[in-house]
């Protein structure tokens, strides 16, 4: 569990996608053809141990999400963590016809980053999604089944 918690996070650790001009492709479009899916990226750097531990990964249930008014990508979640809630900024605008298809949803977020002020909102967190950074149309990383909400990984 370990090792694969390493290359997810080795994958993930430098989106923001909030912050990056998306180009969605549809399922019926060669992803190779578009040159933006290559499986072959090479890996990060290596990170200490100690770097990996200053992440507070968890598990959380998606309570609702709204459009930002502000805003053409950015839909506004409340999660559920069990002990408290956040508000979680997240670039899903365009990525999903129905962006309400994840409310119910339990999924992995960071929840000890520093807030920060997007379009008029406060985003306290941030959801780990797979696939965005590969040019594909992002997923939720979820448990494989449900958990606490607040559930740490590691």
């Amino acid at each position: 569990m370990f090792i694969s918690f390493i290359s997810f996070l080795t994958i993930h650790l430098q989106i923001y996608a909030q912050y990056v001009t998306l180009e969605y492709v549809s399922e019926d479009e060669d992803l190779s053809q578009k040159g933006q899916f290559n499986m072959n990226t090479p890996i990060k750097p290596l990170i200490d141990f100690a770097d990996l531990t200053k992440l507070d990964v968890r598990v959380g249930t998606i309570q609702s999400v709204e459009n930002v008014k502000t805003s053409n990508k950015l839909v506004k979640m409340k999660v559920d963590f069990g002990d408290f809630d956040r508000q979680i900024l997240v670039g899903m605008q365009g990525e999903r016809e129905d962006t309400q298809e994840v409310v119910g949803l339990q999924a992995l977020f960071i929840v000890n980053m520093t807030p920060k002020k997007m379009a008029g909102e406060i985003s306290e967190g941030m959801l780990f999604d797979i696939g965005f950074e590969d040019g594909i149309v992002p997923v939720l990383a979820t448990p494989e089944k449900p958990v606490p909400n607040g559930t740490r990984v590691g």
